[in-house]
């Protein structure tokens, strides 16, 4: 990584901080908007100068390389909020469907079984076969590729029927997924 760490750098990258943290941490908050992210990405900026501190000591203008490192961060943390509000928006964007008489017994089973599953394979059973989500827009929500989809999805269901102890899986997440919603997710 080509950290250097003798005294003089140190010393001259502490002064650098001191110098310029304030402002990095100001032009973070300007470019996202959020006041609480604006010191952390400050300081993931200026960690990252540390460790190619050698090269940024040496450029022609040290704090517009900070201030480029910044930006850098800052849109990497929009780019991947604008990509959650998407799944988000994707997730409830599906009808709401009404069952009469809920089965709350089975609910609990089947929420209790979900959550043995690891998260990649309950999210690909959550998505397909609750939301009615197709393998696209499942890979697309996850950011994962659809032959993930299909071999999770597949992993899952088979692991939701051992612990279940049932053919008919999907078909009880369905049911199950559709009563939380209508009790407003109660029955987490």
């Amino acid at each position: 990584m080509g950290t250097v760490v003798d005294d003089a750098a140190s010393v001259e990258f502490h002064a650098f901080f001191e110098r310029h943290y304030a402002e990095l941490s100001r032009l973070a908050h300007l470019l996202t908007g959020e006041s609480d992210a604006a010191d952390d990405l400050a300081a993931d900026a200026l960690l990252a100068l540390w460790h190619r501190w050698d090269r940024v000591r040496a450029a022609d203008h040290p704090a517009a390389y900070a201030r480029g490192v910044v930006a850098n961060l800052a849109r990497t943390r929009i780019r991947s909020a604008v990509r959650e509000r998407r799944r988000i928006a994707l997730f409830w964007s599906q009808r709401e469907e009404k069952t009469e008489n809920p089965d709350v017994a089975g609910v609990v089973d089947v929420q209790e079984a979900l959550r043995r599953l690891p998260f990649r394979k309950r999210a690909c059973v959550v998505l397909r076969h609750a939301f009615d989500l197709s393998e696209k827009d499942t890979a697309l929500a996850l950011g994962v590729t659809v032959g993930t989809v299909k071999s999770q999805t597949s992993k899952g269901m088979a692991e939701l029927q051992r612990l279940l102890g049932t053919q008919e899986a999907p078909l009880k997440v369905h049911a199950a997924m559709a009563r939380t919603s209508e009790a407003g997710g109660r029955n987490r």
